[in-house]
């Protein structure tokens, strides 16, 4: 008599042997995978959701280029100062010399340096735009990058426009030393100017925003911005820790743990920024001039203020 093992191994035996059919390639960039719930989205559908995961509502990062087509009008940009490339003043050198490394950044991401500076519209309102991207060097703030900021404020107070940066960065570029802290002052000395032309700058904090930055013209906007869950900060939370010896909130140094205290004025998810940017815009356009002349003319006289007032 055969065993249960036999019948077994002699009905396997038996069966058509089923053959593995092969893996269907997926072609590259077709499908994303969210870091945060690991979900796969269609690529083409989670770009027409502003890079916004469809399940956990997780913002995930983009750069330059894709900024400046979600945030702006179409055709409407005009780039500004594209000319300026980094130098290295110092002749710094870590594991390799800062003039490879810039030369390197520049090659892989196709920018001159870690900020793009322009005009353009949203909505029909005009505005100065500066986009930092991340991916040149962590987004730090150099020279150029300082130069270019200064120039793109100066252009918007002098035709009277508001200024919009989206921040994106690790902070001020040691490679560059002094240099780069100088551009802190830099900025915020032409936007209190802007300022006191009595025009609108908005600042918009992404993932990250840290360091110099933070420190300078990310926090001195009239109406700061935030997208939601964005790590905004000066030092690292383990410095922090360790400087005041206290363990910190999970949500320390994030976009709603500082809305909470008054740091910033909202959190706007990305697939409603163009509208709400549209709308601040146009809330605080300046009022057209009027020649002191005309507001003469049309003024009542003494006499028939006091006569209305009898």
């Amino acid at each position: 008599m055969s065993s249960l093992f036999d019948w077994f191994a002699n009905r396997q035996k038996k069966e058509p042997e089923i053959q593995a059919q092969p893996e269907r390639d997926i072609a590259d960039g077709l499908w994303t995978k969210c870091d945060k719930c690991s979900a796969l989205t269609y690529t083409k559908d989670l770009k027409a959701n502003q890079m916004v995961c469809l399940e956990c509502n997780h913002h995930m990062r983009v750069f330059s280029d894709e900024r400046l087509r979600q945030i702006l009008d179409p055709d409407s940009w005009q780039p500004m100062n594209e000319q300026l490339l980094p130098l290295d003043p110092l002749g710094f050198r870590d594991r390799k010399p800062y003039s490879d490394r810039v030369r390197e950044t520049q090659d892989k991401t196709k920018l001159t340096d870690a900020v793009q500076t322009g005009l353009g519209k949203i909505e029909g309102n005009p505005v100065a735009l500066g986009v930092m991207d991340f991916r040149f060097m962590g987004g730090s703030m150099g020279s150029v990058v300082g130069e270019k900021l200064t120039r793109l404020i100066e252009r918007a107070t002098q035709q009277r426009i508001p200024v919009l940066i989206v921040c994106a960065s690790g902070g001020a570029r040691m490679q560059e030393g002094m240099l780069s802290l100088m551009q802190m002052a830099k900025i915020s000395g032409a936007l209190e100017r802007h300022r006191e032309a009595n025009l609108l700058y908005i600042p918009l904090l992404t993932h990250p925003t840290a360091g110099g930055v933070t420190a300078s013209f990310a926090m001195l906007g009239d109406i700061i911005l935030a997208e939601p869950k964005a790590t905004i900060a000066f030092a690292g939370r383990r410095v922090v820790e360790q400087t005041i010896r206290e363990k910190l909130p999970d949500d320390f140094q994030t976009a709603e743990y500082l809305l909470g205290r008054g740091f910033i004025d909202a959190i706007v998810p990305r697939t409603q920024l163009r509208k709400t940017l549209g709308q601040l815009l146009r809330l605080h356009q300046s009022p057209p001039t009027v020649p002191s002349k005309l507001v003469m003319h049309h003024l009542p006289d003494l006499k028939t203020l006091s006569s209305i007032e009898g």
